[in-house]
């Protein structure tokens, strides 16, 4: 039964690995990939010799850090809260419209977002009393960005609720009770028991984010990004599209590909020695 999952690994995942050798060559249809001319580091150069590369680097660890720290704390949160719940038909509503955006595209999300955000959207139709002219949230920075990680963080913080919900219904509930007792509220049977209990839970969760930091999702940037916040909004991903796929320069959008790859595995292989030393890793 496990054989399916292992060929799909196979084929999809490692496989596919074969092809960052374009990275190291001089790629062009004709030649193929292993008979394409070696040029050894010669695109990784290039790549950091662009005058654009150090600012898409920048701008993807920008929005990847500040969705993983500022996204990080609204599922635990939400779990906590949905914990609390007693009125079990409120609970299910609630989750439902809670975890449904997860499941819609961002092609859905993205209009939401447009129509709330743009310049003839339902929020500057609210301020139009209090404002002369439409404040064009899409296209300043600044707003452009809290848009951006708000989005993010509502379109996934009630699908990410589960696991931490998952992880407290493992606490014993004796815990609570004695605590209970003990004349501890809510606030801090939260702090001493609910949160240690979930604390390994967490910082599972988070070494995976972190080996994720190099990786802003393509398509939601590609769906907001607009000309007037293009030095904040273009990142590995969208370069790779545009001049990897568009401009054809297969070579060196591969090199940024696998210099992301090594970033992201060198940050997960430190954040897990750093927890497997305080407390316990992902491995």
């Amino acid at each position: 039964m496990f054989i399916p999952v292992i060929l799909y690994y196979l084929i999809f995942k490692y496989a596919p690995m074969i092809g960052s050798i374009i990275a190291f060559k001089d790629y062009n249809f004709y030649d193929g990939v292993f008979h394409s001319p070696w040029v050894g580091l010669d695109n990784f150069r290039k790549l950091f010799t662009f005058p654009d590369s150090v600012k898409i680097i920048r701008n993807t660890l920008l929005l990847s850090g500040l969705q993983i720290f500022a996204g990080f704390p609204f599922p635990v949160a939400l779990a906590i809260l949905f914990n609390e719940v007693r009125n079990m038909t409120f609970k299910k509503i609630t989750q439902t419209l809670v975890y449904l955006p997860h499941f819609f595209s961002w092609i859905i999300v993205g209009g939401i977002v447009v129509s709330i955000f743009g310049i003839d959207g339902t929020l500057n139709h609210w301020l139009s009393g209090l404002t002369e002219q439409p404040i064009s949230f899409l296209y300043h920075e600044g707003s452009w960005i809290n848009i951006f990680i708000g989005s993010g963080i509502w379109k996934d913080m009630g699908f990410n609720a589960i696991i931490y919900m998952a992880a407290m219904s493992t606490i014993d509930p004796a815990l609570y009770e004695s605590a209970n007792i003990d004349g501890a509220g809510k606030w801090k049977q939260t702090l001493h028991i609910t949160l240690p209990g979930i604390a390994p839970t967490m910082i599972l969760l988070f070494i995976l984010s972190m080996g994720r930091v190099m990786e802003v999702g393509f398509d939601q940037v590609f769906i907001l990004q607009n000309p007037a916040v293009k030095d904040v909004a273009d990142v590995i991903s969208t370069y790779i599209y545009r001049v990897g796929l568009q401009g054809a320069q297969f070579s060196l959008t591969t090199a940024m590909g696998l210099f992301e790859s090594v970033v992201s595995f060198t940050l997960l292989l430190t954040l897990n020695a750093i927890a497997r030393r305080y407390q316990r890793g992902l491995f």
